[in-house]
């Protein structure tokens, strides 16, 4: 299975930290080899980072680790390939707009039966199950809302019913984002933990790497991070249950 890596902040915030256990298990300490990537979302825009091989041998992943690109929503992935083969067009997070915005997508898991399923307006560009999801849940979403005035809530309600309904086929864990809102659904593994004020330290469980949050944070800065599994061993994290579905907005979760 991959490995998903998502971030939400009420401040831009750069993933530095959490990157750098993440790509740790794309070799060192597991076994998620076949590619991997990110995105941060800058106003509308995307900066995307995506190579179809392993990210602990990645100059660019290094740069990614060591550079604090600020984002207040980030999208990463780390792959091990079991629906299509390793190629850059497989390798997530995906991308497509809608509503003049961009919406970017990573998921953990497999859901063959998916690609029976019709798509009318976007289209999948490589193999995998996930980006048809992606496609279709796009689809349906476009078919559904002709304008982005839609009330929020009622946007948030149909996200939440796709994704269950996607969930009966297989394994859907997903991290789903568009810049404004980061929507997250735990079918088998998903964590979170959210800093905030006061701050401490933190310690990675794949990296000998430590850091003094209260260092690079002001008391009014909150930062969720959600993972596969917990990146950290001196923080506590919580457990997702599996079906639970949550939308976060500047790090803090929504109501619907």
């Amino acid at each position: 299975m991959c490995e998903l890596l998502g971030m939400s902040a009420n401040v831009p915030t750069d993933i530095c930290f959490s990157f750098s256990g993440l790509i740790r298990r794309s070799k060192a300490t597991g076994v998620h080899k076949d590619g991997w990537g990110v995105a941060f979302f800058e106003d509308k825009g995307v900066r995307l980072f995506l190579e179809p091989y392993t990210a602990l041998d990645s100059k660019l992943a290094q740069l990614v680790k060591s550079y604090p690109i600020k984002s207040q929503t980030v999208i990463s992935h780390i792959r091990q390939a079991d629906s299509g083969k390793v190629a850059l067009a497989n390798t997530h997070p995906f991308v497509r707009e809608l509503w003049g915005l961009n919406w970017v997508f990573a998921h953990n898991g497999k859901i063959d039966p998916v690609k029976k399923r019709k798509l009318f307006f976007y289209q999948p560009v490589g193999e995998t199950d996930s980006e048809y999801a992606f496609c279709w849940i796009l689809d349906q979403i476009r078919r559904r809302f002709s304008k982005k005035s839609i009330s929020s809530k009622k946007l948030h309600q149909f996200i939440g019913t796709l994704i269950k309904e996607l969930n009966h086929l297989g394994t859907f864990n997903v991290l789903l984002g568009n810049g404004q809102y980061l929507y997250a659904h735990c079918s088998t593994h998903l964590w979170w933990l959210t800093r905030k004020a006061p701050f401490g330290n933190a310690s990675l469980i794949d990296a000998n790497l430590q850091v003094d949050f209260q260092r690079h944070t002001t008391s009014k800065d909150i930062v969720t991070v959600l993972a596969t599994q917990p990146l950290t061993f001196d923080e506590y994290w919580n457990m997702m249950d599996p079906g639970e579905f949550k939308i976060l907005k500047h790090g803090v979760f929504v109501d619907i």
